[in-house]
């Protein structure tokens, strides 16, 4: 009967450690944190977009997404095979370093893409709006959430 409570606290105790992190994850705004990530620059409330403008980023969004697409699945792909190759029982040290080597290349890659869309991006918007952006820093704009005083991201840059 102890070794039952025992588990059974031990169980209850890593649900009450785990749920932070999980209410964290729930709090991400925009595409993610995945290779290309694309940062939701319509939903930055400061910036006061029209209309067409609010079109027209969706609509590099939406291409942006479409482009890099295939790269994406590039790199995870390349991720599971070089998993497979760190789990042998002897490491081919050249396969890996060429993995990886070809994996960094497709980052580069969707990182050039990325910095095209948003070049794109802020062409649409005016001088203002441009200079709200720069305002925010790497991490965009900030709003403190709740008594804890954790961060969610909203706007624009890298998360």
């Amino acid at each position: 009967m102890k070794k039952v409570m025992t588990v059974v606290a031990v169980i209850a105790l890593a649900a009450i450690m785990a749920s932070p992190v999980m209410a964290y994850r729930g709090m991400k705004v925009g595409y993610g944190y995945g290779p290309g990530n694309v940062s939701d620059i319509a939903a930055a409330r400061d910036l006061k977009l029209t209309a067409e403008q609010t079109e027209k980023i969706n609509a590099l969004r939406e291409s942006h997404l479409k482009d890099i697409k295939p790269l994406q699945d590039q790199i995870y792909s390349r991720s599971g095979e070089l998993r497979t190759l760190w789990l042998a029982k002897t490491p081919d040290k050249e396969k890996i370093l060429a993995l990886q080597k070809e994996a960094q290349g497709i980052r580069d890659q969707l990182a050039e893409k990325l910095i095209a869309y948003r070049l794109e991006a802020r062409q649409v918007l005016t001088t203002e709006q441009q200079a709200k952006i720069q305002s925010y820093g790497p991490y965009g704009p900030r709003r403190v959430m709740g008594r804890m005083g954790g961060h969610a991201y909203d706007g624009w840059g890298m998360r």
